[in-house]
């Protein structure tokens, strides 16, 4: 017979807690073995922007969580909606054609907040799940308009849409394809629209470089046989792959090349998703019109975990009419709970007017002070929209603004930002040598200013630390 220990009624201590982490809790995206060497860092309380950890440090949470807490922490109108909902009913789920409350209510708010092609909403967990379902629902589409051949999905180089197998095989990133057989078949990539790293060497403008870029969509097209082509995906802005924002040619183009092919566009909002951008969605902060958008994150601040597929006119009509039996969901799709937190989230969103502050006020400030950091020895580029930005650290600077030579990959020159970041109370995420931010919506222009000192102050301490080891 198994003994179940209790807990201990004395207060552990943050060598008690990372002791039991790391005999217990493997971490996702995480060397196992390294980080229980090191000790992880142990989070204990949150409010508005800041984080303090077991030790009572505070610190200034750059990334919203994981590009999710869009209204900030401590929110009590997203409690409470949680304990009404909890109380009433916890859970039901959504087969044997039944149905809840709240997920209904959520379904007709979605139809609202976005663009006037999306009536329709299936529910998932998250947003890995609601980009597999968007692989399942793309080809079921075309099977039952009878092009059942129209299979490949095309997805982009370092796009980011999940790490199950097959979000992770709709992304793009090498290191997630070199474990576990990806990506499955039927998907495939193309380039990055990421101008640095591709166009400033080609001598081409950012608006020449992003129809280049979009074109690239249409040789695949083209190698692959329009009539095997099932959908193209895309970040907006390219979030996990370092807050890539796309020239302004770039998604019209896209748009242009999908209908001319009629492919279905399909936009991962996971990250650019309420009010991220300065819209509701990315889709409309760069201008193209997509079938089917996935959402999760922001849609509950993260409070909860809630994920889903906005379903365009064109798809769901299709598969209404026609389509029969959609052979896929989940234990949680429309999860009660979940579904509650989202309302009382998409409320607070609206009457705090964030989305409009993002657009017309603290959007804008934050990429006025992130510019000012093109002075800085180690700075490249800076980029930003909405409340996302990104730093590219290099090695030397260019003749031209936005561009220079970057560094050595094994280096780890943003590693070592990274670390400096922790050290003083910012936390910023590197990406490769990129320092990227994406920080509550909820931010005050004194918190960007004060978030600006930590960045400046852990750019500086970087300078020294690859001065000091001769890397400059």
């Amino acid at each position: 017979m198994t003994t179940v220990q209790n807990h201990p009624t004395a207060p552990r201590t943050t060598a008690d807690w990372q002791q039991a982490d790391a005999r217990h809790f493997l971490h996702p995206f995480t060397d196992f073995k390294g980080l229980a060497a090191k000790g992880s860092r142990i989070i204990a309380k949150a409010d508005n922007i800041y984080l303090w950890d077991s030790e009572g440090h505070k610190i200034l949470d750059g990334m919203s969580g994981l590009w999710c807490v869009n209204v900030g922490y401590g929110q009590q109108s997203l409690i409470d909606a949680a304990a009404r909902q909890m109380k009433e009913l916890p859970f039901y789920n959504a087969f044997f054609q039944t149905a809840t409350m709240p997920a209904i209510e959520l379904a007709e708010v979605l139809a609202e907040i976005s663009p006037p092609q999306f009536q329709h909403v299936f529910f998932t967990g998250s947003g890995s799940e609601g980009n597999d379902t968007i692989v399942r629902m793309v080809r079921r589409y075309w099977d039952v308009v009878g092009q059942p051949e129209r299979q490949v999905i095309i997805g982009r180089i370092n796009g980011y849409h999940g790490s199950t197998m097959a979000g992770a095989s709709l992304g793009g990133m090498s290191g997630m394809h070199a474990q576990g057989g990806l990506p499955i078949p039927g998907i495939t990539h193309i380039q990055q629209p990421h101008w640095f790293e591709l166009g400033q060497g080609q001598g081409l403008t950012r608006d020449a470089f992003g129809l280049q870029a979009a074109g690239w969509l249409e040789e695949k097209i083209l190698e692959i046989g329009a009539d095997k082509v099932a959908a193209f995906i895309g970040e907006p802005v390219q979030g996990a792959g370092g807050v890539i924002v796309p020239p302004a040619t770039y998604w019209p183009e896209i748009q242009r090349i999908c209908d001319k092919f009629g492919i279905l566009l399909v936009s991962d909002e996971v990250i650019c998703g309420f009010g991220r951008t300065g819209n509701w969605f990315g889709c409309e902060t760069m201008g193209f019109k997509p079938d089917l958008m996935t959402f999760a994150k922001g849609v509950t601040s993260g409070y909860i975990p809630l994920g889903g597929v906005l379903v365009g006119d064109r798809v769901a009509q299709v598969m209404i009419d026609e389509g029969g039996e959609f052979n896929h969901g989940f234990t949680y799709s429309g999860h009660p709970t979940a579904c509650a937190v989202a309302l009382a989230n998409i409320k607070l969103l609206r009457d705090l007017d964030l989305v409009s502050h993002v657009r017309d006020d603290i959007g804008p400030y934050l990429a006025t002070r992130m510019a000012e950091l093109d002075d800085h020895p180690l700075v490249g580029e800076t980029q930003a929209c909405g409340m996302m930005a990104a730093v590219q650290l290099v090695k030397e600077k260019g003749t031209e603004p936005g561009t220079g030579t970057c560094f050595a990959s094994e280096l780890d020159v943003g590693m070592l930002c990274r670390n400096h970041c922790f050290g003083n109370g910012l936390i910023m995420r590197a990406v490769g040598d990129r320092m990227i931010v994406a920080p509550p919506l909820v931010m005050t222009r004194a918190q960007i200013d004060e978030m600006m000192v930590l960045i400046r102050r852990c750019l500086d301490l970087t300078l020294a630390e690859v001065r000091e080891r001769g890397w400059v």
